[in-house]
């Protein structure tokens, strides 16, 4: 159990044998901290103590236990009281319950186990508080936005300012990217930051499911709709009411389900897949994709009226290779999370290694540097990581290398490179491959004396 300190009891009770019955019956649970007072007024002026339980009796001699009831109840709402009298009028009972008293026992045989066993439901029930509010403390501090997204780049605290935005209204969001930039991630931080954190998020990754299941698995379906349907299914859109859908690869969904996702956003009502009834839902849209839908719709694979109705807040993630120096910052917060992770000591990087990683463009941008630091970290001595710990994906498709934008001359540095690398910089081998003279790559090396590196 999480407890940073002992469960208060004060106990209020004039009759000095009871008294300490009460006391020595709390005292049994070594988790309870006890104290115990003869009159009101010398609780009172040990009020400021704040218990977590008052235990009073109705009749004290300088105040009735209503009165003293709702004086700990203004002092703070949060304390609990259990009322102990020899009164037995259930007129009293609700009245002193009906002014926030937890429990109203009476004086008799079996009051002290039932005693024992309201303190205990009073003590679990504020523990599992005490657990949620943790639990609810580590979720707001993993979705921050400065402790999720790595980055001080102007591209990214351009992003923390239009999540920001998002997070304060319903509005739907449209996430664009290449993959690998963190679409889900940022779908995440936006829920857990809004209004609806503590309504469901539900992802749905429409590449994933096969075109003949897509509608049942986002709209449901009624027992018997069709062969397989032995039960009545509840989907994405109905498990999301109240909270978030998240739409992944928004691009991949068939054209016939755009339409009936349409009529879903418009009168934000479904029905089910083999039913007639239509049933309301109330779920933020959030959508993702790594094409430019504007393509998708003059292509004729996108509704341009859905395009429309997703066109809310436009959240496009950069790649990683146009943030600037975030990339180190960005290595340096995997390489000390895995190594916490699996006991080992931080490793730092070598200057020749952070140039490796700044010089590769990252085509599988924040997801292929995290997996290939991760395995710098294996492949190192265990306190730096070199250069030749690094291993690259360099076998670029042609799309894959014109992600980047440069001079056609830069590009033609960039291949012959490459090559140089493959053929162990044997010039003639490169140049017979690329079909251009010696004089080429030499003219190259005269310019930059590091480009054999």
């Amino acid at each position: 159990m999480f407890k940073e300190q002992k469960f208060k009891i004060h106990i209020v009770e004039d009759d000095d044998w009871y008294r300490e019955l009460l006391v020595h019956t709390a005292s049994l649970n070594p988790d309870f901290e006890v104290k115990s007072f003869a009159s009101a007024k010398n609780f009172l002026n040990a009020l400021s103590d704040n218990p977590d339980v008052v235990s009073l009796d109705f009749l004290l001699p300088d105040m009735e236990g209503i009165q003293l009831l709702k004086q700990i109840k203004r002092y703070n709402s949060e304390i609990e009281v259990i009322v102990v009298s020899k009164q037995d009028k259930i007129e009293t009972a609700l009245d002193l319950l009906k002014a926030g008293a937890y429990d109203y026992l009476t004086k008799s045989r079996d009051t002290n186990e039932r005693y024992i066993n309201t303190l205990n439901n009073i003590f679990k029930n504020r523990v599992l508080k005490k657990q949620i509010s943790r639990l609810e403390n580590e979720v707001n501090k993993k979705y921050s936005f400065e402790n999720a997204i790595i980055g001080k780049s102007e591209s990214i605290k351009k992003i923390f300012g239009l999540m920001e935005k998002a997070v304060n209204t319903s509005i739907t969001v449209l996430i664009t990217g290449e993959t690998g930039t963190g679409k889900e991630l940022v779908a995440k931080l936006i829920h857990f930051n809004s209004a609806r954190k503590k309504e469901p998020l539900i992802s749905v990754n429409m590449a994933a499911i096969p075109g003949e299941l897509a509608e049942s698995e986002l709209f449901g379906h009624e027992k018997g709709s069709f062969t397989g349907a032995v039960v009545q299914r509840i989907g994405k859109f109905e498990q999301a009411n109240g909270g978030t859908i998240f739409l992944d690869e928004i691009a991949e969904m068939d054209l016939s389900l755009q339409a009936k996702l349409l009529r879903v956003l418009q009168e934000k009502e479904i029905i089910r897949v083999g039913g007639n009834k239509t049933i309301k839902t109330d779920c933020r849209i959030i959508a993702a994709t790594n094409k430019k839908l504007t393509e998708e719709v003059k292509k004729g694979n996108f509704r341009e009226d859905l395009y429309y109705r997703l066109y809310g807040l436009i959240i496009e993630l950069p790649p990683l290779r146009n943030r600037e120096n975030d990339m180190l910052l960005v290595a340096r917060h995997f390489i000390e999370n895995f190594c916490k992770e699996n006991n080992l000591a931080i490793v730092t990087i070598s200057k020749k290694a952070q140039q490796k990683l700044l010089q590769h463009p990252f085509p599988g941008n924040i997801r292929e540097l995290k997996s290939c630091v991760e395995l710098a970290v294996v492949m190192s001595n265990g306190v730096v990581i070199e250069d030749e710990d690094i291993q690259l994906n360099t076998n670029f498709s042609v799309n894959e290398m014109l992600i980047e934008e440069k001079s056609l001359s830069d590009y033609e540095k960039e291949i012959i490179k490459y090559f140089l690398k493959k053929y162990n910089q044997n010039v003639i081998a490169v140049a017979d491959k690329l079909g251009i003279g010696k004089s080429t790559i030499y003219r190259l090396l005269k310019e930059d004396p590091d480009f054999y590196k």
